[in-house]
């Protein structure tokens, strides 16, 4: 019975440790760029690297956190990741140049992807194997909260508060994460180095990706285009639409609804497969994007949101857990940074294209193109994962 129990003391230690990271981030991201603007008389676009460049030190964090992970141990980096993100966190009080903010920046994204990829694949290993892909979903409500949270938290601040009682609110959510970090308990059989037979010497690129969680990166990758286009350009575009009141509560019911459906989707996908989960997913996806393009009224802006919710919220856990389940335990860290490095590179990249897009489309056909990208990220899917679950699924029943 025990070999089955998922809500262990340290799976809800992982989780919340999880969830204070990723909030600190999305705290961060939406209130950062009017401190460097206001602090250091930043350009606009000065504003806009010392926001997204913590997104490059996050993929650079996962890449030297792949490679490394197995040789140090997961909690060993967790907690190092931690303590730096504590560090990175006080610095803000310190008055700094524009460049220099902006690398302190790249360190913190840095410090960011070292400790939510070690949680990630703490979190990967202690949950039992026949609820592999319900334990992810439950796992990553973590990240759809924070996501929801940490702007809604950040826009009220910056308009109720001081940067200083912002960046405070920052340094003791970390020092909270760092605190539990230590509480946590992985088990010496996972914890322990890996030894991997037959291992070259000289550097190769699977030392840093893991080659079977690349298809579904790539996934994942698209499907960030359109949830960033959202988390960058919503404000903008509700504000030309004067919805800016219901758009303030966008990602409050986009939570709500992901959250709600987690108990129902991930136990699902362990039973029928990710088939079953994606397929619907990519169509509901699409249609919220489709809604925003001709939204006119708050309600179906919210509505939107709740679509968006079922939709993407639930891509989220079920392409992470894909990854996880095509690797084999030896690799599961690599997996896991494989992962994120190309979800972090979807929602990173997609501001900077789209910036060149939407001066000539608009906001609203900006979101039926990304629609589309979404669609025919579907059939991608299907050559890609979709194909080889089905034949996987026949042979098991």
């Amino acid at each position: 019975m025990n070999q089955t129990k998922l809500w262990t003391k340290d799976f809800i230690i992982v989780s919340l440790i999880n969830f204070l990271l990723t909030l600190v981030f999305y705290l961060l991201v939406v209130t950062i760029a009017t401190f460097a603007i206001g602090e250091y008389d930043a350009t606009v676009s000065q504003a806009g690297l010392v926001s997204g460049i913590f997104i490059i030190g996050a993929l650079i964090g996962r890449f030297v956190c792949g490679s490394i992970i197995e040789i140090v141990g997961r909690k060993r980096l967790l907690i190092m990741g931690a303590v730096l993100f504590i560090v990175m966190t006080a610095l803000y009080f310190v008055h700094l140049s524009i460049g220099l903010l902006i690398v302190l920046r790249l360190l913190h994204g840095i410090t960011h992807g070292m400790a939510s990829t070690a949680a990630g694949t703490v979190v990967a290993q202690i949950i039992p194997g026949p609820r592999k892909a319900e334990g992810i979903s439950y796992y990553s409500m973590s990240t759809t909260l924070a996501t929801a949270l940490g702007p809604f938290i950040g826009l009220f601040m910056l308009q109720h508060t001081t940067f200083q009682v912002i960046f405070m609110l920052c340094l003791i959510l970390a020092v909270i994460s760092f605190i539990i970090s230590i509480l946590l308990k992985v088990p010496a059989a996972i914890d322990a180095p890996v030894q991997q037979k037959g291992k070259k010497s000289g550097i190769s690129i699977k030392n840093f990706i893991e080659p079977k969680a690349v298809p579904i990166g790539i996934i994942i990758l698209f499907l960030g285009f359109g949830y960033s286009s959202v988390l960058t350009y919503i404000n903008f575009y509700a504000t030309e639409l004067n919805l800016v009141t219901a758009a303030s509560f966008f990602f409050l019911v986009y939570s709500i609804v992901a959250l709600v459906s987690r108990p129902f989707s991930g136990p699902l996908m362990d039973k029928k497969g990710a088939n079953m989960i994606m397929y619907p997913a990519f169509i509901l996806y699409a249609i919220s994007m489709f809604m925003l393009s001709t939204v006119s009224s708050g309600w179906v802006l919210l509505l939107a949101g709740a679509v968006m919710g079922l939709g993407y919220g639930n891509m989220q856990s079920a392409t992470q857990a894909i990854a996880i389940k095509e690797t084999e335990p030896a690799r599961m860290g690599l997996a896991t940074s494989t992962y994120f490095i190309f979800y972090d590179a979807g929602l990173g990249l997609s501001p900077y294209l789209l910036g060149y897009i939407t001066p000539y489309t608009g906001y609203g056909k900006m979101y039926a193109v990304m629609a589309a990208v979404i669609l025919v990220t579907g059939v991608l899917y299907f050559f890609l994962h979709g194909l080889k679950e089905t034949k996987r699924q026949r042979f098991a029943h």
